[in-house]
């Protein structure tokens, strides 16, 4: 990827909770955002509610009746427990556990497909209390087999994300679970531009560069470090343009999707405070001028 690319820019459903999923895609067609990052929940395409095909094919009619694009994400916190947040992991001791997050991550991969979304997103869960290192990552090879053979059936790649407090938190964390895969061609990465910030070595814009061949999904927002907190643009501590840069330099083409989960009261607003954000501090960083 070396190609420079203009940014395609989405927003979480998960920050636009208290809005219908139709009213939420209108809301950022009307926007500008070129796509959406469509985390399958309760409130926006119940992936456990009967009539699935009948109501993804509906969204699919809707994103292309405003011209949205989208990636399918996975990280709703009660979807498939409501007592346990992100629970049963790809990482419990329970077999049956294991085996329906990962049911849900294979119906996740089937309504990209018929989204014709970029890519399913997910992530490892934390390691249960007990369970040593090798038998956790073993446990998440083992169960994400099925997902990335469902994901090649279809051609739809899978975008896992190293998230902070999980087994699989970092970037060198995501390349040993490939090494363990066997570098299998569905498995390509999520890049949270905010937790590159919150835990990561390196600064966020030298993460890019180093991801750029696996990315197959990016999440951003702001975030200060050694602080998992999903931030407005402006509220935390990242250098945004050599971030935007460094994205548009790899030739990325997926979309690139604000994560303000715990910001759904002000949904709307947050919207369009972020791509007017983004859209202003990419064109700053095109032409070397200051950020807003």
């Amino acid at each position: 990827m070396s190609d420079r690319q203009p940014l395609r820019l989405g927003y979480g459903t998960n920050g636009l909770t208290d809005l219908r999923l139709d009213d939420a895609l209108g809301l950022l067609a009307d926007l500008g955002y070129d796509g959406v990052g469509l985390t399958l929940d309760h409130m926006h395409l119940d992936p456990l509610a009967p009539d699935l095909a009948a109501r993804t094919a509906h969204v699919a009619r809707r994103l292309g009746e405003l011209g949205l694009t989208a990636t399918v994400e996975t990280g709703a916190r009660y979807v498939l427990d409501p007592y346990r947040k992100h629970g049963p992991s790809l990482l419990e001791a329970d077999p049956e556990g294991r085996a329906a997050r990962t049911r849900l991550l294979i119906t996740a991969v089937r309504v990209a497909a018929d989204l014709g979304a970029h890519a399913v997103h997910c992530f490892s869960g934390i390691t249960p209390p007990g369970t040593d290192d090798d038998t956790a990552w073993q446990r998440l090879e083992e169960a994400l087999v099925p997902v990335l053979d469902a994901a090649a059936a279809v051609g739809v790649p899978i975008a896992i994300e190293p998230e902070p407090g999980h087994l699989l938190a970092t970037l060198a964390d995501f390349h040993h679970l490939r090494t363990l895969l066997g570098s299998p061609s569905p498995l390509g990465l999520t890049l949270d531009i905010g937790h590159c910030q919150c835990l990561e070595p390196a600064p966020p814009a030298e993460c890019v560069r180093a991801a750029a061949p696996w990315l197959r999904h990016v999440q951003i927002e702001d975030m200060r470090r050694g602080v998992h907190e999903h931030l407005p643009f402006g509220d935390g501590e990242i250098d945004f343009p050599p971030v935007l840069d460094a994205l548009a330099a790899t030739g990325y083409q997926g979309l690139t999707v604000v994560e303000l989960p715990r910001h759904s009261h002000a949904g709307p607003e947050l919207a369009r405070s972020s791509i007017e954000f983004l859209r202003t501090t990419a064109a700053a960083a095109t032409k070397g001028a200051p950020a807003p």
